[in-house]
């Protein structure tokens, strides 16, 4: 049974929901016959490739807030992260275009290292103090994923290198009406949205396992669960 994940790098719902969804995946008694795709959804694809700024500023200009009311937006979305045992870093952060990762994920896709080179880029982004919106930066985490530098380098110099794909992504998520993310889809039958607890993913692949014929939305779990929207807006 295949599980389709559209998810992006700058969504802080994804990372914490990508580890909710693998726990609750654990819990799951079919668990190794499921197959796990991440697709692409930018969350700001007007942004222009080099407009690179603090996230604190974006949240605070976004919102209308103060720098110290954005802290304590990020403070509450780093205590979540902290119950599930991920990294979390507070300032130091930077937001931007996430086009070129997800075309980098693409190539990853294709060479088996899609999954490697998502979690490297959630803890640089979320965890770490690397910017993965420095190409450097992105050619150092695929070949720490496990890509080749050379093909990594070509496929960033070449900005059509998997943009179609990255734009297909986009179009299937609106087809099924996803306007946020994270948002899961099991086996093109059930649609989850939000970073919802684990255990309402583990009902979920038991739902779907059954062979359920419907898309619908999977009941049990939070309808107001934490989830960026396509305008970029995060829940906080």
């Amino acid at each position: 049974m295949r599980v389709e994940i559209w998810s992006d790098i700058a969504c802080p719902w994804c990372y914490i929901g990508k580890a909710r969804f693998e726990k609750g995946l654990a819990a799951f008694a079919h668990r190794e016959e499921i197959e796990v795709v991440h697709r692409s959804f930018e969350l700001d694809p007007g942004r222009a490739k080099g407009d690179i700024a603090p996230v604190l500023d974006l949240l605070a200009k976004k919102y209308g807030r103060t720098l110290e009311e954005a802290r304590a937006m990020e403070a509450h979305v780093a205590s979540n992260a902290h119950s599930e045992g991920l990294d979390y870093r507070t300032e130091g952060r930077d937001g931007g275009n996430t086009f070129d990762i997800h075309r980098l994920l693409h190539l990853a896709k294709e060479r088996g290292r899609q999954n490697e080179l998502l979690d490297l880029a959630y803890r640089a982004n979320f965890a770490e103090e690397r910017s993965v919106f420095d190409a450097e930066t992105l050619v150092r985490l695929a070949v720490e994923a496990g890509l080749d530098e050379a093909e990594a380098r070509a496929v960033l110099a070449d900005g059509t290198a998997y943009a179609d794909a990255v734009r297909a992504d986009e179009r299937e998520a609106a087809e099924l009406g996803a306007n946020g993310v994270p948002f899961f889809v099991l086996d093109r039958r059930y649609g989850i949205s939000g970073g919802q607890p684990a255990e309402v993913f583990t009902q979920a692949l038991e739902q779907a396992w059954q062979g359920r014929t419907v898309l619908q939305p999977v009941g049990g779990g939070d309808a107001a669960a934490p989830a960026c929207d396509a305008d970029g807006t995060c829940e906080v």
